[in-house]
């Protein structure tokens, strides 16, 4: 099994692991900003999107992984209910937009209207995969 470790450090990074991890799953309770070392975590169920299928592999499989950004300033959240840990996200895509380079604002864009906001000094995220594979029941669809 191939564990995916991806890091991104400009927006094309970012761009990357915002496909990778497109409709994953988490719950409100799996975020978790830690102010005192500028860190953002989430825990996540994703997609493996980029899994080919194969004899002994499972074309629809989602993996246990952690997303985290370093050198957050601030967090702020909208349209996410932070007083109901077990609601579930499902994440949409993560953007950044530059204020003052290489500092700006990491938008991480849930379903439903939900929204992070995470104010960074530069854009740091790690995401790796922890745990093995299972069959996802369904695959994400989107309309054109």
């Amino acid at each position: 099994m191939n564990l995916l470790k991806l890091v991104a450090l400009d927006d094309q990074d970012l761009s990357i692991v915002s496909a990778h991890v497109q409709d994953a799953v988490l719950k409100v309770g799996d975020l978790e900003y830690m102010p005192a070392v500028k860190r953002f975590v989430m825990t996540m169920n994703r997609f493996v999107w980029e899994a080919k299928p194969g004899l002994f592999r499972q074309h629809n499989e989602r993996r246990q992984s952690v997303l985290h950004f370093d050198r957050v300033l601030g967090a702020k959240t909208s349209g996410i209910a932070r007083n109901k840990p077990d609601e579930v996200l499902s994440l949409l895509a993560i953007s950044f937009l530059a204020l003052d380079k290489p500092a700006g604002i990491v938008e991480l864009i849930f379903s439903g209207g939900g929204a992070i906001m995470l104010d960074v000094e530069c854009i740091e995220a790690r995401l790796a995969d922890i745990g093995g594979a299972w069959e996802a029941t369904s695959r994400p669809f989107h309309r054109a």
